[in-house]
């Protein structure tokens, strides 16, 4: 319950608009964009240390939350601290992230996400970098998230090298 008071007050429609906005978006995203897709994806020659497909749900919901708690923390404190490059720029990785599932499985452009995803990382150490500044819990929420998708980039790297 700590985690989620942010100087002393908790505001529960700020928690779960700004929870539900990455889980929810992200599972409606994951869905539209592997709608029809799988197959094809299961005939990919994939690296030996590709995670089964039943990590991806699990581990994303676990990142999109955190996420989320994160931004909620820094959008409490942004009256009392500046942070108005840490929304933006939070907006901005999201938007990346949700683009990347299309340009992977739906348009079968893997180089264009391994380009899109290496933009995307550093928007989200950016955003990691102006919400430590703004608030400490908030940028070490996002630490995971910066290592799952440094591990999905070597990952979409691999697939592409091997199914070039």
């Amino acid at each position: 319950m700590k985690l989620l008071k942010v100087q002393g007050e908790l505001d529960w429609k700020k928690l779960t608009r700004n929870v539900l906005i990455p889980v929810v978006g992200g599972s409606i995203i994951g869905y539209l964009a592997n709608r029809n897709t799988q197959e094809q994806y299961a005939e990919l020659e994939k690296p030996s240390f590709s995670p089964p497909g039943a990590a991806f749900p699990i581990a994303w919901t676990a990142l999109y939350t955190m996420m989320g708690v994160a931004n909620y923390r820094v959008e409490m404190k942004q009256d009392t601290k500046k942070s108005h490059a840490a929304i933006p720029l939070y907006d901005v990785q999201i938007g990346l992230n949700f683009l990347w599932s299309f340009l992977f499985f739906k348009w079968n452009l893997r180089g264009t996400a391994l380009i899109e995803m290496t933009i995307m990382l550093g928007a989200i150490a950016m955003t990691a970098y102006e919400f430590n500044k703004n608030d400490r819990t908030a940028g070490a929420l996002m630490v995971p998230y910066i290592g799952w998708v440094l591990f999905a980039l070597i990952l979409n790297y691999s697939t592409w090298k091997l199914n070039k």
